[in-house]
């Protein structure tokens, strides 16, 4: 699966900026680095070729951002909410999501690798050209969200919930998918590995002895 990264990524054209003192709803080539400010409230606010590394916002409310061509690295949002947002063309990397609720947002060519997304909530979002690599999502939530071309390699997905939410061609044989909760007409066409077909066994009242 090709996905869009991030685009006209040259650092040398950026200027350093801080959350705390956004003043503008559209924010282009900044880089925002060693800042926290966290519990905070941001709005209408469009940030395009941007980069954020270590970066706290825990417990913040962001509605109608968009995020697009943007970068974060060693960033931490646990616990934030995100309302109308939209993510197109980002990576995530080395980022803690935890709690984080991203229901009905957009995202759209985005990368998440070695990030701790436990206890996300994806519910009736649209998730297109998506990549979890290396990544943790126990305990995450998808209801009636809107899948397509999405990649899970080496993920954690215990006790992850999937409700009207199909998993149709996505590969999952590398995942621990332990106490995933699933319909059986949400996991058909899934790839899995022989342990795990005989741990959703219980989906059709098989037990093995």
């Amino acid at each position: 699966m090709n996905i869009l990264l991030p685009q006209k990524m040259n650092l040398s054209n950026f200027k350093n900026e801080k959350i705390t003192d956004i003043s503008s709803e559209n924010i282009e080539y900044a880089n925002f680095e060693n800042d926290e400010c966290n519990n905070i409230k941001l709005e209408n606010v469009d940030f395009e070729c941007c980069k954020f590394k270590n970066i706290s916002i825990q417990n913040g409310k962001l509605e109608k951002v968009t995020f697009q061509d943007a970068i974060f690295e060693n960033c931490n949002f646990s616990n934030s909410n995100f309302i109308d947002t939209a993510f197109i063309r980002c990576e995530f990397k080395n980022c803690k999501l935890t709690g984080c609720n991203l229901s009905e947002d957009r995202l759209y060519n985005v990368i998440f690798i070695d990030t701790n997304a436990n206890y996300i909530n994806l519910s009736m979002a649209s998730i297109e050209n998506i990549l979890f690599k290396n990544s943790q999502l126990r305990n995450s939530y998808f209801q009636e969200t809107k899948i397509k071309n999405i990649v899970f390699e080496n993920v954690d997905l215990t006790q992850a919930q999937f409700f009207k939410t199909s998993l149709k061609g996505i590969d999952l044989s590398s995942c621990n998918i332990e106490g995933i909760a699933v319909s059986l007409e949400d996991i058909k066409g899934a790839i899995v590995d022989e342990l795990q077909a005989v741990n959703l066994l219980y989906l059709i009242g098989v037990k093995v002895k």
